[in-house]
């Protein structure tokens, strides 16, 4: 078996608007804790991680108390927005879009393809393995999304407001045994 913990990053600090290198507030730096808390027995022996700075300081915490280094990958990454503030949220048309539109940025189908592929190499790189994947809430949407036949636009709405978020995906071989919502922060 392989289990494998997403977490969502913390709460961003959204005054930055460069989307690679926007911190944490420090109330997410605070809530990062819960990231060590759930996880400190988890057995985890490798990281994962956007090359984002929100997500690497979300996982940053637990990785040191465990003397684990982390990975990036830059397929894990946030979805690719053009118009800020115009996001899926309040346009749920763009969730079922499969299509790029300059306009929206990047399609949910785009970010699922990268993500889905990023992740069928990491269960065959560290099948057996314990791994925490610091991601977003987009790409970790989607995810939840292929994998699950009940997860849904509903589902992605209702964790836009959970940072951070821990979510254990079990799997045999690239087959899902259990997802399980191990804890999150409500903003």
């Amino acid at each position: 078996m392989t289990r494998i913990y997403f977490v969502r990053h913390a709460q961003p600090d959204k005054s930055v608007k460069d989307d690679r290198t926007r911190p944490l507030t420090q109330k997410g730096l605070t809530d990062s804790a819960l990231v060590i808390d759930m996880l400190k027995d988890k057995g985890i022996d490798i990281a994962i991680c956007s090359p984002y700075k929100r997500s690497l300081d979300t996982i940053k915490g637990f990785t040191e108390s465990q003397s684990l280094k982390i990975h990036t990958d830059e397929r894990f990454r946030e979805r690719e927005s053009s118009v800020q503030g115009q996001g899926l949220r309040k346009n749920p048309e763009r969730w079922k879009s499969k299509e790029w539109n300059p306009e929206w940025g990047e399609s949910i189908e785009s970010v699922r393809s990268r993500n889905i592929e990023a992740l069928m190499e990491v269960l065959d790189k560290y099948k057996g393995h314990n791994i925490v994947l610091g991601t977003h809430g987009t790409a970790l949407s989607t995810i939840l999304d292929h994998l699950s036949p009940a997860y849904g636009y509903d589902d992605f709405i209702k964790m836009m407001d959970w940072m951070p978020n821990i979510v254990e995906i079990v799997f045999e071989g690239k087959e899902v045994v259990e997802i399980n919502e191990l804890g999150h922060i409500e903003i």
